[in-house]
């Protein structure tokens, strides 16, 4: 029963929170024909205002933390990045109606890291005086990166394949040979420069450069007054913008495929309870804090609202972001939000007590 009240509370605590409310404000704007419109430069600075401040406390976290004590759940969130994005491809893409780009652009957004779904946990767990290790944001790119680049690599051995079917069956088996393509395979996709092209693209390399600059400099003054002031207001902002494209993208999403929207209320509780299992694992070998191990399931739960989009926009273009985007948004965020914050949290404090 303690655990049912502290779910319920948690619940309630999420509808309330201000990521939440922004996010269902702008579909509500946006259902109610409301003409509010934010211009794209503005979307684009805020994108990578954002991801300058989580590369940064990235950074800083790393070059402070203790690394062999962060290796094994750095480790965790790789594995937990990638596996997600191969559970994407051999469960949602199999689903009738789903089309395998938008399958795989959709499974690298949910093995991505919401900042917004990020954010709200933390300040969940302060609240709650849950403590948690401070380089745990640390683990947001480790587990962010591999998924996306996971999704656009094999997203592009998809394509090569189906071009490569598609040649065959228009020059034949001689005429493909003529046209410089092997008989009896696809060329084989070269890894490096999709995983190259990917991480040179503007959301990663905002992301990244932050990363870089808060472990190699001492960004503490200009990240105390300016980045980290700005990041709850901004994030607002954005979910007010992600709220209005959810909407406009959700009638396109039921005209898309039903699984979808299946997908994206089981996912982040199922990808959740992976990271979680991991996340004790460490615990119990490296003493990483339930509190740490809550920040990973959370992290597998969300699904990309900052780095994701533009990234799969650019690196698989063959996928409808209706599919993607309106799964992760308007169904996905708050389903992690509402649903898988308060449920890990609650796991944390049930085990805590048990303690």
């Amino acid at each position: 029963m303690d655990f049912l009240s502290d779910f319920l509370t948690g619940f309630v605590k999420q509808l309330q929170s201000p990521t939440l409310g922004f996010l269902i404000g702008g579909m509500v704007a946006a259902s109610l024909g409301s003409r509010l419109a934010i211009p794209d430069a503005v979307y684009k600075f805020i994108v990578f205002m954002l991801l300058m401040k989580v590369g940064l406390t990235g950074g800083q976290e790393i070059r402070n933390a203790n690394l062999v004590e962060m290796l094994l759940p750095a480790l965790f969130a790789v594995v937990t990045g990638i596996l997600i994005v191969f559970l994407g491809r051999y469960t949602l893409c199999k689903l009738p109606h789903v089309k395998m780009e938008d399958g795989l652009a959709t499974a690298g957004l949910f093995g991505a890291v919401s900042g917004s779904t990020f954010a709200a946990a933390l300040t969940l767990l302060e609240t709650e005086q849950i403590p948690y290790e401070a380089w745990s944001a640390a683990l947001y790119p480790f587990m962010d990166i591999p998924a996306l680049v996971t999704a656009i690599v094999l997203a592009s051995i998809y394509t090569n394949k189906q071009e490569y079917r598609s040649k065959r069956e228009y020059y034949g088996e001689q005429g493909i040979v003529a046209e410089g393509y092997p008989s009896k395979q696809p060329e084989r996709v070269k890894v490096w420069p999709i995983v190259q092209e990917s991480l040179q693209g503007s959301a990663l390399s905002a992301l990244l450069l932050g990363l870089v600059l808060g472990l190699a400099t001492q960004p503490e003054s200009v990240y105390t007054t300016f980045y980290d002031p700005l990041f709850r207001g901004l994030l607002s902002v954005l979910m007010l913008i992600m709220g209005m494209e959810a909407w406009a993208r959700l009638n396109e999403l039921r005209k898309v495929a039903h699984w979808y929207t299946v997908y994206s209320v089981v996912a982040p509780l199922f990808h959740g309870l992976i990271a979680f299992g991991f996340g004790m694992i460490a615990h119990y070998l490296t003493g990483f804090s339930l509190g740490g191990v809550v920040v990973l399931a959370v992290m597998a739960a969300s699904s990309s609202d900052i780095s994701g989009p533009p990234t799969l926009r650019a690196g698989i273009p063959a996928a409808n972001p209706s599919a993607y985007i309106g799964a992760s948004t308007a169904v996905g965020t708050p389903v992690a939000i509402a649903l898988a914050i308060p449920l890990y949290i609650g796991l944390a404090q049930a085990l805590t007590g048990g303690g």
